[in-house]
């Protein structure tokens, strides 16, 4: 699991069936560099996530990738490869 921050949303003129009642948003992957503050998240990669928790533009949320992005709509199947597992109000960082 991994933090983003939300970036955009995308839209769609067709979705394929098992994702009606969610959204899907555009998120940057962040690096720790990228929590700091300390680089441009316009040189990141960008994933379309599943959101059904409407996460807005700004939001950071805890982003699931690849099999585990599907394992919360087990047994039904979604062609999903990111999912947003969460919503975070406060990321905290300390020096180690």
């Amino acid at each position: 699991m991994r933090i983003a921050e939300i970036v955009g949303k995308v839209t769609l003129s067709r979705v394929h069936p098992s994702l009606q009642g969610a959204q899907l948003k555009l998120a940057v992957p962040l690096l720790l560099e990228d929590l700091r503050g300390e680089t441009d998240l316009l040189e990141a990669e960008f994933l379309v996530v599943y959101d059904s928790f409407s996460a807005g533009v700004g939001e950071r949320i805890a982003l699931s990738e690849g099999g585990e992005a599907a394992q919360p709509f087990y047994p039904e199947l979604k062609p999903v490869d990111a999912y947003n597992a969460a919503i975070l109000d406060t990321v905290h960082l300390r020096d180690q």
